[in-house]
Order: C-alpha cells, then structure tokens, then sequence
C-alpha cells in the first residue's frame, strides 16, 4: 500500500497494512527545506517543496498542507503581521463594533492572494504525487473561530454574553460561514483529498462547552455538510483538552477529528471507535521537540496500543510541529507506527 490508500482505508473504517502516519508539520518542513517563513507563504512553489522534501525524507503517508492561521481573517480585512520567520499573526480587528457586520462588503476569498498561494501549492503536490500520498488541504479557520478573529477573542466573547446581541452575533457567524465554506469549495478544485478546518477558540480551554453548542457547533455542522457536499471527507481539529466536548464534535459529521495531547485518547477511543478516525494524538513541544528519541517513541507506542483494536487511527502530533523538533525524534515516532 501507498500512503494515500493506508489513510484512505482508514477512513472507511478498513485495516491498512500498517499505522498510517499524516505530519502537522509545516513549520518544521520549512526549515528543513532551507526557507524562510516568508519565502514560504509567498510561494506555492516553496511550499510544494518543502512538503516533497519532507515526505521524501521521512517517507510519511499523509501531507498536510497549511500556512498559517491568519489567512481567512487577513481576507475578511482584519490586519495580519507577516514575521520574516514566524507563522503570520492577527494584530487587531475588522470590526470595532459588532453592530457594523451589517455594513460587511460581501465575502469572496478567493481574490485574497494568500488563498491563491495555498490553492496553488495543493494543485502543484497533487500534479507532483498524484495518489501516491494523501493530500489533505487545510482550510483555515471555522466560523467561530473567524468571529473572534474579526472582533478580537476579548471583544467576541462579551459579544456572545450578550443576550441582546444575539441578532449580530449570528449575522457575524454565517458571514464568516461563508469565507470558510467559500475556501472548502475553492480547495476541492485541487485535486486534494480531504479538507479541514480548525476551531481551536471554541474548545473548553477557552469558552464553556455550553457555548461551543450555542455558537460554534451548528456552524461546524453546516462547514461539514459543505465538505461532503463537494465530494471531500472532512477533518475538525480542535486543541486543548477536548474531553467534554467529544460527542458534540462527532455530532457535526465529520470523518475525523484531530485532537491535542490534553485530550485522554482512551476516551476518545472509547467514543470515537466505529464512528470516526483519530488523529493524533503526541504532544508536539513536551514530546517531540524537547523530549528524547525514547520518550518519543514510548509515547507512541502507547497510544498505538489505546487504538490497536480498531483500524480508524492516524498518528500525527496533537497540533503543529515547532520547527525546532529534532529529525531522530519525528524519525522514531514514525518507527514505532511502522513496527506496530
């Protein structure tokens, strides 16, 4: 098996040949591939390379194609800083008010050059690789989590406190909807194989589980029926500790979730099993970038032995690898999955 069938088994619940591995790893390609992070998320061509240098190097079955996290709030007009060498960041807000989404342009994503950038770098690793490996195009942010971008994660939450707000609150999120579900449709015209979007400011490390069902969940569930609705199998990934919100997260129909290492993978097994595939789920800083080989692969090997039982597993750390990570590290968490 090639790695694009190991995951694509996997997600029809069917037993690969062996633990199918897909790496959160950009900013570690980058630096392997002797980018900057400017370089990198100004060029479809440096990001195709960095991704085929790194797939090459480590032989992985699953290619996660991202940049940042910024780029659908920096095409919704909020401001972004671009470090020469760090992922690009939101350095204020769109909307001063929340009463001033009614006077929001209409959205089209499409013409920002960020997205072009990243659409173009999915068709380049699919021209290149074609289904020798899985592509899996990352689409940013999900609506909540583009709220908070649009009015700050301070301002969104007393926005949602608000009872009389709630008329605005729910305009902001169908327009942020909309950029998302308008980036799922783009990306599935590139040939890639699964997309994903990520929400981690509605997990519980940062709002209540009542509110992830208020105002992130319904929206979630109409970004999933978009995904399936283009013929694509879709990923959430949420970080933190994600224990109470598990079922809800299944809830929303998606394929897969890709959980942190502060969710307790036995309960995700135990909830998960038969109904969705885990990704997941090392600690990508404790572990991968500041512990030893040994440590790497201990920690492996026993969440490998959690979802022994069941074939809807892919390794992968619990959010993005730094770039610091030590190669003998990312080399042994991908031998305990190969020998397990």
């Amino acid at each position: 098996m090639n790695g694009y069938e190991r995951i694509t088994c996997a997600l029809r619940g069917e037993r690969p040949d062996r633990v199918p591995v897909m790496l959160h790893n950009f900013m570690m390609a980058v630096r392997e591939a002797g980018c900057t992070m400017r370089q990198y998320r100004e060029s479809a061509e440096a990001i195709a390379h960095s991704y085929a240098v790194a797939v090459e190097k480590y032989g992985y079955d699953g290619i996660l194609v991202e940049i940042d996290t910024s780029v659908l709030a920096g095409a919704l007009g909020v401001p972004v800083d671009f470090p020469e060498d760090m992922p690009a960041r939101c350095v204020g807000r769109r909307l001063e008010r929340l009463e001033d989404v009614a006077g929001l342009p209409p959205v089209d994503v499409g013409r920002y050059w960020q997205v072009q950038v990243w659409l173009e770098a999915v068709r380049l690793l699919e021209r290149q690789f074609g289904d020798e490996f899985f592509l899996r195009g990352n689409c940013d942010q999900l609506p909540f989590s583009l709220a908070s971008a649009m009015r700050s994660m301070e301002g969104w939450i007393l926005d949602i406190s608000e009872p009389e707000k709630r008329t605005f609150v729910e305009q902001l999120l169908d327009y942020c909807t909309e950029a998302t579900s308008q980036f799922i449709r783009l990306m599935a015209g590139t040939g890639a194989h699964m997309v994903s979007n990520g929400d981690s400011p509605a997990g519980p490390d940062m709002v209540s589980p009542r509110m992830y069902r208020e105002f992130a969940l319904p929206y979630e569930r109409k970004v999933v029926e978009c995904a399936h609705a283009c013929g694509l199998p879709y990923l959430l990934h949420i970080c933190g500790k994600t224990d109470k919100i598990l079922e809800d997260m299944l809830s929303t129909g998606a394929d897969g979730l890709e959980l942190d290492y502060k969710t307790s993978s036995q309960l995700a097994h135990d909830v998960m099993k038969d109904r969705a595939v885990f990704v997941g789920n090392i600690d990508p800083s404790g572990v991968l970038a500041l512990g030893t080989p040994q440590l790497v692969e201990e920690k492996t090997r026993a969440v490998l032995r959690v979802f022994a039982d069941t074939p809807r597993f892919i390794l992968n750390a619990g959010c993005a690898i730094p770039a610091v990570t030590p190669p003998e590290n990312l080399r042994a968490m991908i031998r305990a999955a190969r020998e397990s």
